[in-house]
């Protein structure tokens, strides 16, 4: 029997709602961005982002069911991010899927952000060899994980203070590229020399990462030129700064897998969808004998289709949610 679950996803500013079967076929994948409302401000507002999920939500799964050609009364459940994420944002996908799950009286599978990005790779490779290493990079988040298997996670490694997705926006800001910066610098970093500039990169102790030193070089480094009234060539700027970043990501990633003995790597999370990110580690890993995985970009960013991915091994373990389940910002994939 085939297991269709509904999936919401509004952790950001995207709305989205998907209908996956056994955690791989996708019926629908129904996603609202918000980057236009935002664009403006530089950033994501949330209490604007959360006043939007709200007009949206309800549009957003019905039209996932329509695409999908089913009914709420042909689902076995309904799967939710529960967290991490902006927290208005996440009580309007939580109170639908409550009211759903409610009203059907089918199970409510409650989703961690950061893990639906890492099942974004199942719904395209769903034999892919347990242990895996996984590196997630996203706006907020910059982790390196072990998989031993579904459901077993050891959080390796994370950022101590700006994630590379956020040095990618903050730079971008910098440069006046606009938002989302991590897109606009691969862009511009095409026409650039990536060699021109040596950025500082953090080489910490262990798998955790830093990135806030490598964006004050950048600002100093633009600082210094302007003042002395010489051009700043930016292509070379954005091209310096993505090796710079894609350098310690690669570094890290491998060192991890040499040593928890992984010939698999696995890449999540928007920032995952860099195509420099995606060939250095995938040219320095073939070296190695190690195979990468990573979704298409549109399962990279947010999407509800990895959520529903996600849930349906929840759903299989029987990890359910109960009906008073809350939005949790800070739910980290690993308990302390």
């Amino acid at each position: 029997m085939s297991i269709k679950i509904l999936a919401i996803e509004t952790s950001c500013d995207e709305t989205s709602a998907a209908v996956v079967v056994d955690g791989l076929e996708v019926l629908s994948n129904i996603i609202s961005s918000q980057v236009d409302l935002h664009r403006k401000f530089g950033g994501v507002v949330p209490e604007v982002a959360s006043r939007k999920h709200l007009e949206l939500i309800n549009h957003v799964i019905q039209e996932a069911l329509a695409q999908a050609g089913l009914k709420f009364d042909d689902l076995d459940g309904v799967a939710v991010t529960q967290g991490p994420g902006l927290v208005g944002a996440l009580l309007v996908g939580v109170a639908a899927a409550k009211a759903i799950a409610f009203a059907l009286e089918i199970p409510l599978i409650a989703v961690n952000h950061l893990e639906g990005h890492i099942y974004a790779n199942f719904l395209v490779r769903p034999d892919l060899p347990f242990p895996l290493i996984c590196l997630v990079v996203s706006g907020g988040h910059t982790d390196l994980v072990l998989i031993r298997h579904h459901g077993d996670y050891q959080l390796l490694g994370s950022t101590r203070d700006d994630a590379a997705g956020e040095a990618f926006d903050k730079v971008a800001r910098v440069l006046e590229l606009g938002y989302p910066g991590g897109p606009a610098i691969e862009c511009l970093a095409r026409e650039g020399n990536e060699e021109a500039i040596d950025f500082p990169r953090a080489h910490l102790e262990g798998f955790d990462f830093s990135f806030s030193g490598l964006k004050t070089a950048v600002l100093q480094y633009l600082n210094r030129l302007r003042q002395k009234g010489e051009k700043v060539n930016l292509a070379d700027v954005a091209a310096s700064f993505q090796k710079a970043v894609v350098d310690v990501l690669v570094d890290k990633t491998l060192q991890a897998a040499r040593t928890y003995g992984c010939p698999a790597i696995i890449l999540a999370g928007g920032v995952a969808a860099n195509g420099r990110l995606r060939s250095a580690l995938v040219s320095r890993a073939r070296r190695e004998g190690r195979e990468v995985f990573y979704p298409p970009p549109v399962l990279c960013t947010d999407n509800a289709a990895m959520i529903g991915c996600a849930a349906y091994y929840k759903f299989l373990r029987g990890d359910l949610a109960p009906l008073t389940l809350n939005a949790v910002p800070g739910l980290p994939l690993v308990a302390p």
